[in-house]
């Protein structure tokens, strides 16, 4: 545990903007430290970098971190000798560990009906793809959420996303891509905002319309990627509905040539970009990625040398996603440790969808991450945190608590980082704080009362 930062900077004289103080904390987890390149993600032995304080304080003012520290010294820089100001609410930590709020930057929390059945047939011996051919997979949601109202698909997803809250998950990337049509689309990014509203968690839409090709246009693909370049992207650029725009790269779904196309469009209406990428067989759909300066390449369970060797040290960040490995039973995960030896900037997400994933814990990401890929309980935090919130281009505003930024955080209820990958399956997550709020408490008695 490091000890070489007492005070964050800015600490100095800013006493007179603290409105909330975070004593007691056992572990202090900045994901911040003024000795590396804050501009770019982490990678390789900078993936663990915790900036781990003991005894420590988390001044917050107006939402935003103003401080931290070991919390003797924090107070009296904040404060002088007179001590603690009386008018600044104070939370005790009751010694436990307290990290930025995780950012999930790869989901598909907008559906209609769960896909149990599909569940059920894997297990069986059916394969993804089998699946999908006789009519189930992505187009079973699409045939499905065709089917529900607007306000339907805001009531379903309300409850999943303050379930995320409850783990953690304080930033949330919600794509569309089960109406694959304008106006289908565009109803589901607006869901996502409404339901996300409700819910009180941070969200980034994704435009995900080259997810699969409808059934109405298997016959004529160039017509739908026509609508998707002409119709679709314009409108949710002109409509402000998402930040970004993702694709389905596999030969089965949309060409690299196809996928290029789509995002070309994409970077002239301003928005960001991102792939899924090499997950059914390597393709290159990573080398594209790092080619477009897309923000992520997601997937990547079948990444090759070569794709791994265009993330290095790139741009974009590769967002591995365990717990659908982990759901569909396939024999082996994204090469993790090759990845973070070469330099590529690794996020995590739970990819929670009806079909291949319905895992919506960060914390249980982790541990997948830990147990099956070997990450360290540090490098799964930072690839919880701060590596996510580059993929979305975020990282301004979210993914660690440097001073400025906003004050997401957790009180976990251990003292101790590494115990929530240690106890897969359990909610380490005793109070979620989102701008400087409590938004959850996992106790009905006020948490000084812990």
């Amino acid at each position: 545990m490091s000890h070489k930062h007492r005070v964050s900077p800015g600490a100095t004289d800013r006493g007179d903007v603290v409105d909330l103080l975070v004593t007691n904390i056992g572990e202090l987890c900045t994901i911040h430290d003024p000795d590396l390149d804050e501009s770019v993600p982490r990678r390789r032995e900078d993936l663990g970098a915790l900036n781990a304080i003991a005894g420590a304080a988390l001044a917050v003012g107006d939402g935003k971190v103003v401080a931290w520290g070991e919390e003797e010294a924090l107070v009296r820089e904040l404060w002088g000798e007179t001590g603690l100001n009386p008018a600044v609410e104070t939370v005790d930590a009751g010694g436990a560990c307290v990290v930025p709020g995780y950012v999930d930057p790869h989901t598909h929390a907008i559906f209609g009906r769960t896909r149990q059945d599909e569940y059920e047939r894997r297990i069986r011996g059916e394969s993804y793809l089998e699946i999908a051919a006789a009519g189930g997979g992505i187009q079973s949601s699409v045939k499905d959420l065709r089917q529900r109202s607007e306000q339907e698909l805001v009531d379903l997803a309300v409850p999943r996303l303050r379930e995320m809250l409850r783990h953690g998950t304080t930033t949330v990337e919600i794509k569309s891509g089960y109406g694959l049509d304008l106006d289908w689309e565009l109803m589901m990014l607006r869901a996502a905002g409404a339901a996300a509203r409700e819910a009180g968690i941070g969200l980034v839409r994704t435009c995900l319309a080259a997810h699969e090709i409808p059934p109405e246009y298997r016959g004529d693909r160039e017509k739908y990627l026509d609508i998707i370049c002409r119709e679709i992207l314009p409108r949710v650029a002109a409509e402000q509905l998402a930040d970004r725009v993702d694709v389905f790269c596999e030969p089965s779904v949309f060409t690299l040539a196809e996928s290029e196309r789509i995002l070309a469009e994409a970077s002239g209406l301003a928005l960001g970009g991102t792939i899924h990428a090499d997950e059914l067989e390597p393709y290159g759909g990573a080398i594209l990625a790092d080619r477009l300066g897309a923000e992520s390449a997601d997937h990547l369970i079948e990444i090759d040398d070569a794709g791994i060797a265009a993330l290095a040290d790139s741009r974009t960040v590769a967002v591995l996603l365990p717990g659908t490995v982990f759901t569909l039973g396939l024999d082996h995960y994204a090469p993790a440790r090759k990845m973070i030896d070469a330099g590529c900037a690794l996020a995590l997400a739970t990819d929670f969808n009806p079909g291949s994933c319905p895992i919506l814990s960060v914390p249980l990401i982790q541990a997948i991450a830990c147990t099956q890929m070997r990450l360290t309980p540090a490098e799964a935090l930072v690839a919880s945190t701060r590596n996510p919130a580059f993929a979305l281009d975020m990282a301004h505003a979210v993914g660690s608590l440097a001073p400025h930024q906003t004050a997401d955080f957790l009180i976990l209820d251990g003292d101790d980082h590494r115990l929530v990958p240690y106890r897969a399956g359990h909610n380490p997550v005793r109070a979620v704080f989102s701008g400087g709020k409590k938004v959850f408490s996992q106790s009905s008695r006020p948490l000084n009362d812990v």
